[in-house]
């Protein structure tokens, strides 16, 4: 079981890694050596997550998610597969420790005047400064 909250622990068996080659440099050992890890989480079909987490996390994970409901994190950053594995596992906890958190509700507010009068008073300053003044340059 992995603990993301008190209130959340996802089984492992939810979990799907593939191995791939890991993209860009790396010498010899990148052509042979499946060590990137491919992290796939069935978010809709999870028992583990509470609906409003799964709305927020589909929300969250933006293009990382396909239409299927699957999260998709790929995880190439170490030279070994448990270091990534582990990154992956990382990056998913955390991302649905995020989705977790109730957002705050927003109280709509109006912008106070002052604010604006102080920003055209500035600007009117400056623009008065580039100002060519006739009368100093005659003689």
């Amino acid at each position: 079981m992995i603990e993301v909250s008190p209130s959340i622990k996802l089984d492992e068996s939810e979990l799907q890694f593939d191995y791939i080659r890991a993209p860009g440099p790396g010498g010899q050992n990148v052509n042979k050596v499946s060590s990137a890890v491919q992290l796939r989480f069935h978010v809709i079909r999870s028992p583990s997550l509470p609906p409003e987490v799964k709305e927020r996390l589909a929300r969250l994970a933006g293009r990382k998610m396909n239409d299927a409901g699957v999260l998709i994190i790929e995880a190439h950053a170490y030279r070994t597969q448990e270091q990534n594995r582990a990154d992956a596992i990382r990056r998913l906890v955390a991302l649905i420790r995020k989705a977790s958190q109730v957002p705050r509700v927003r109280k709509p507010t109006r912008p106070s005047g002052a604010g604006r009068a102080r920003e055209k008073a500035h600007r009117s300053r400056i623009k008065a400064m580039r100002r060519l003044d006739l009368h100093d340059w005659e003689e």
